[in-house]
């Protein structure tokens, strides 16, 4: 069997689609103070969706006396993990896709799907450390099977990307069990977007995107600065929500709590990783902590807004005018949604947005990147 990019091209395109869908809708539950609602994994109080009736609910609250059953909030986290699993599985097809014609990379994938698998089985049973080992070699193999592969690298990308979306379950599943650990919610919030943006990035360059000017390829590095810049950005305001610090200037913009530059503990706010068996729904921070990392990331938004500007002028100058024109909408609608997220006090719809925008920001700096390279040479497929 021989799976031609005819039939990957579009596989890779709804993938990109439903990873997006994924991250706005895990904002959504996170947002909702839904993260912990479903206080196992992946089973939802022992079930594979969640419970509704009320004899279900009353053996739920006894089986799970640490968190009572909230019906409302228990189907948002499990309906999330529905999806993220969907995803899951066309990630699966596109790396058997990319490395079919190459029998060791196909039996690495193969061997780590099946890894992958028996690991959730055995974390089920309560089997930990082998279910631990066994994710180790199922996130391993997709990427020694990139290292093996000989093809080009939009292919080796959608294996690395199946290792990536592996790691990304167990980071969903330490969520749960170190109970909203800022550090693990943030960075599975990274994860998600990593894996939007490689298959945003695969997608692209299956579909042929690049270029042959050389003024356009010119503007490769400053892209790739961007791209840093904007996912530093991206981490802060993970770091700003999983820490439950947007508020912490109240609703004063472009004030913090009446002053331009309030009490702030830098230090507390950004230690990285604290005790395991904390509670850290919402927050566990000081208000100085708090406002130390609101205004990091209101210093970040305005040096990723300035620099993003003067991207999207020369990218437009470079011949790129529709990247550039829709990175600069982008930048401003994602200035003014931040803003709202301050001034109406953290609306659901608004953040959920806010999220949604630094998704599509990060789609547009990859469109950008794979747009500053040379086109794929059909013979590279």
């Amino acid at each position: 069997m021989i799976v031609k990019p005819a039939w990957v091209r579009p596989l890779a395109w709804i993938a990109t689609a439903l990873a997006l869908g994924v991250i706005v809708f895990g904002a959504f539950v996170r947002l909702s103070n839904a993260g912990l609602s479903c206080p196992d994994w992946p089973t939802c109080y022992g079930r594979i969706t969640w419970p509704v009736h009320h004899a279900a609910i009353a053996a739920a609250d006894a089986a799970f006396p640490q968190r009572s059953v909230a019906v409302h909030l228990a189907w948002r986290e499990q309906v999330h993990r529905f999806i993220a699993g969907t995803l899951g599985v066309l990630v699966l097809l596109l790396a058997l896709g990319a490395v079919w014609r190459q029998r060791g990379p196909r039996y690495a994938v193969i061997v780590a799907a099946l890894a992958a698998t028996a690991g959730v089985w055995l974390y089920m049973g309560g089997e930990h450390v082998y279910s631990s080992a066994l994710a180790g070699i199922a996130i391993a193999l997709p990427l020694l099977a990139a290292w093996w592969l000989c093809r080009a690298a939009p292919w080796k990308v959608l294996s690395v990307t199946l290792g990536l979306i592996i790691f990304q379950a167990m980071l969903g599943m330490w969520t749960v069990t170190l109970l909203l650990k800022p550090a693990i919610v943030t960075s599975h919030l990274l994860g998600g977007l990593a894996t939007f943006a490689l298959l945003a990035y695969a997608a692209l360059r299956l579909s042929g995107v690049g270029t042959r000017a050389a003024r356009a390829r010119r503007l490769l590095p400053w892209v790739v600065l961007g791209l840093v810049l904007l996912v530093m950005q991206i981490a802060l305001g993970g770091w700003t929500s999983t820490n439950y610090a947007a508020l912490a200037c109240g609703t004063d913009f472009p004030l913090c709590a009446g002053s331009w530059w309030p009490a702030l503990n830098f230090h507390q706010g950004f230690i990285l990783w604290r005790d395991i068996g904390a509670n850290y729904e919402g927050g566990v921070l000081d208000e100085s902590a708090r406002a130390a990392i609101q205004m990091t990331h209101r210093i970040g938004a305005l040096i990723v807004f300035v620099y993003g500007l003067l991207l999207a002028w020369r990218a437009a100058r470079a011949g790129l005018r529709p990247q550039g024109i829709v990175l600069a909408l982008l930048l401003c609608a994602q200035v003014l949604l931040g803003i709202g997220n301050v001034m109406l006090g953290l609306p659901l719809d608004v953040a959920t947005a806010h999220n949604a925008g630094a998704a599509l920001l990060l789609f547009t700096m990859v469109w950008l990147l794979a747009a500053t390279q040379r086109p794929p040479a059909q013979r590279e497929f």
